[in-house]
């Protein structure tokens, strides 16, 4: 996933803190919607910062990560640098140790990085509180939210629990347009191949089956993926026609 985001926590506006759950619930309301109408995953992740500032109380900063098994860290969203730098990991320094514990507990919470054994990362960096969720879970890699706060002490149950009621909405619009994307690719795939069968369909004059099991069979031999290999036909003919014309 891999595209990295800068986003300004100040061009999201501040949500009101919420004094019941009527409220609550209009805001993650509000929030899902906002998160579904987000056209990739890496611009769900973009709007899940910037909606989490606003969600969780006391929340100032926020950013994403991806943990993998080995320990390795990459920052995939951050409202801020100092957050980035926690997210990517500070080079020379202890990692967050909260990261190990997310793969056993949905939700870590750092009461105070300058007390707490492996919050120097944090601390370093002004960032005294922190609520981590996970967003997602297999058995090779975590996706997880990180919340920020300059002083101790910010997250408290209430906002442990507004914390995973927002995840889960992220993780269901994550999940959804992930899988859009994935069905306009496919669609793409399909018809840049039909294109690249049509082509070899003329050339060669053969039918479409034979065309589709010549593409395979060079896709095979080359070891080109298929997609790859139809659009390179494409493109060539293209070239083709617009020299000729």
């Amino acid at each position: 996933m891999p595209k990295r985001f800068v986003v300004p926590a100040s061009d999201f506006p501040e949500s009101s803190r919420f004094t019941g759950d009527f409220e609550l619930a209009e805001a993650l309301v509000a929030a899902a919607r906002q998160l579904h109408e987000t056209a990739t995953p890496h611009s769900t992740l973009d709007t899940a910062v910037r909606l989490a500032v606003g969600l969780v109380p006391g929340a100032e900063q926020a950013g994403i990560s991806v943990l993998d098994r080995g320990g390795n860290r990459r920052a995939v969203a951050w409202t801020d640098e100092s957050v980035r730098a926690v997210e990517a990991g500070v080079p020379g320094r202890v990692k967050p140790s909260y990261g190990e514990h997310l793969w056993q507990e949905p939700v870590v919470r750092v009461a105070d990085s300058e007390t707490e054994e492996g919050g120097e990362p944090l601390a370093v960096l002004g960032l005294r509180s922190a609520l981590a969720l996970r967003l997602r879970a297999d058995k090779r890699r975590l996706t997880v939210l990180t919340v920020y706060a300059g002083k101790p002490g910010v997250f408290d149950e209430a906002a442990t629990r507004i914390g995973r009621l927002f995840t889960a909405h992220v993780s269901l619009a994550l999940e959804s347009v992930t899988v859009r994307e994935q069905l306009t690719e496919a669609m793409r795939t399909r018809d840049l191949i039909g294109q690249a069968t049509g082509i070899l369909m003329e050339r060669m004059n053969i039918d479409a089956a034979e065309s589709f099991d010549s593409l395979v069979r060079a896709s095979q031999r080359e070891n080109v993926k298929l997609r790859d290999l139809a659009r390179r036909i494409v493109d060539a003919n293209n070239a083709t026609r617009e020299a000729g014309s």
